[in-house]
């Protein structure tokens, strides 16, 4: 099993900069991915980013990309996502998930364990 907690969300003004948190427990594997999705209301569950969890590589959804960074700290067992320049559009529940494939996938379906979210709110 594996816990996934989420934090550093908030209310931010648009152009600014937030750093999110995920703090990894339980019987990750080698082979195991950590992502970062979001979820705004009325709208499907969105892919941002991924790593994986022992070599470090990482992977983004194309929109993302440039604004969003990933990282982990290995002395935390803690995944970050820097998120900069938001924009209102950005506003969203977000979410980190682990998937024990290991095939840096953007579907959702993919990731087997779920934090409880964290919300993000980008005023104008």
């Amino acid at each position: 099993q594996v816990q996934l907690v989420e934090s550093g969300g908030g209310l931010v003004q648009a152009g600014g900069s937030l750093r999110l948190s995920c703090a990894a427990s339980g019987r990750i594997a080698y082979t195991y991915d950590i992502g970062w999705f979001r979820q705004a209301p009325g709208k499907a569950r969105e892919f941002i980013a991924g790593i994986s969890w022992t070599l470090g590589d990482t992977y983004y959804s194309d929109s993302e990309k440039g604004r969003f960074t990933i990282s982990k700290d290995n002395t935390k067992n803690t995944i970050t996502l820097q998120m900069s320049s938001l924009k209102p559009e950005d506003t969203a529940v977000y979410y980190c998930a682990a998937d024990p494939g290991g095939a840096h996938s953007a579907r959702a379906e993919a990731y087997d364990f779920w934090g409880q979210g964290t919300h993000v709110t980008v005023s104008t």
